[in-house]
């Protein structure tokens, strides 16, 4: 009979001893890990004497022969130092007086390092502190947005070659030029420096306004006519106007609207005209504020001439052209007494010499041709 022998169980290996440098570099990088820069924070904060502290009173050395130590620059030093009294001022660590060198505490998330420590000697200036300011109620950290104001070649780099950088920078100024009037004055003089601006402000513009009166017809219910009467708007009209700014409220950020302004404010235009046109009352009336309009134009116009020294630019064509004026007034005058019936004594000579040829009646027009 063959008995089968088991070999004898071998234990694992003890491992080979770990050196103490090795161990305590270890130990160290966790407790960076965990811990970021509070960590160093945590070196300065229990090893730097607070302002006002004299030597005699606390085994704490001061920031300069802290950074000879360390071998790096007092500025260096203090920006931890600052760093954790931001910390300490909202409760997140130990006041400087309240540590002891080599003491330990309990140190926040390494994440939340980044909201206290800045690394650049930029941001202790008035420009800086700004900076700052601005990056952290965007959600940011300072370090990036100090880094690209003190880089602008990088950001003209970035705007030049990437559309989205392009349209993050275009909001920015447009958010700062609100509140920067001579930001508004500059921009306002590069844009009338620039052919392509000047034409694409003012194609912009053009679509603005069209908008806006297709805008004004949804939301209010009236039209005004061209002779610039405001009536109330037919529902079906009122819905067009509201079916054509759908559709321009829905086109993305990006994409131009002056071809669907246009053509909402042909439509609604031709549509404006149809509906004066399909009301006898209202088409009269049209008509009748038309002509006052003409009217009241050429009387100003009228008036504004002067003849106190008409001597001096006399010439026989004035004369003429007056006299013209004068049959071309007396014949609108008797078409308005035909119609009207009114009687010789209503009759204005200020008024009659004061209307335009050719804006009210077509046989004031007949009358001044065959002069």
């Amino acid at each position: 009979m063959t008995v089968a022998i088991t070999p004898p169980e071998t234990s694992p290996a003890a491992p080979a001893p770990v050196s103490d440098h090795v161990a305590q570099d270890a130990r160290e990088f966790g407790a960076y890990a965990r811990t970021g820069g509070w960590a160093f924070g945590l070196k300065v904060a229990r090893s730097v004497r607070p302002g006002g502290q004299g030597a005699d009173e606390t085994p704490k050395v001061s920031a300069k022969e802290f950074a000879e130590l360390a071998g790096c620059s007092p500025e260096r030093v203090m920006r931890y130092y600052k760093a954790w009294d931001r910390a300490a001022d909202d409760g997140m660590v130990p006041h400087f007086e309240a540590l002891a060198p080599g003491q330990e505490v309990e140190l926040p998330d390494a994440d939340v390092w980044l909201g206290y420590y800045v690394s650049r000697n930029s941001a202790t200036s008035e420009r800086g502190t700004a900076i700052t300011e601005a990056a952290e109620a965007e959600g940011i950290r300072p370090t990036k947005a100090l880094e690209v104001a003190e880089n602008p070649t990088a950001l003209r780099a970035a705007i030049l070659a990437d559309p989205s950088t392009a349209r993050a920078a275009r909001q920015a100024l447009l958010d700062r030029v609100r509140e920067d009037p001579d930001l508004q004055s500059e921009l306002a003089r590069d844009v009338v420096r620039t052919d392509e601006l000047k034409k694409a402000v003012a194609g912009e513009s053009r679509a603005a306004d069209r908008i806006g009166y297709v805008r004004q017809i949804a939301e209010s219910g009236q039209i005004r006519t061209p002779a610039g009467q405001t009536v109330d708007a037919p529902a079906d009209l009122r819905q067009e106007a509201e079916r054509h700014l759908s559709l321009i409220d829905e086109l993305d950020e990006g994409e131009d609207a002056g071809e669907w302004a246009a053509e909402a404010y042909d439509t609604m235009k031709s549509l404006v005209v149809d509906v004066v046109e399909a009301d006898p009352g209202l088409r009269v009336q049209e008509r009748r504020t038309k002509f006052y309009s003409s009217l009241q134009k050429a009387t100003k116009v009228f008036e504004e001439l002067t003849f106190d020294d008409a001597g001096e630019f006399y010439e026989d064509d004035m004369v003429q052209r007056l006299e013209d004026l004068q049959r071309a007034v007396a014949v609108c005058i008797e078409s308005l007494r035909g119609a009207r019936g009114t009687s010789a004594s209503s009759y204005s000579p200020s008024l009659a010499v004061s209307i335009r040829i050719g804006t009210s009646c077509p046989a004031a027009r007949r009358a001044a041709q065959t002069r």
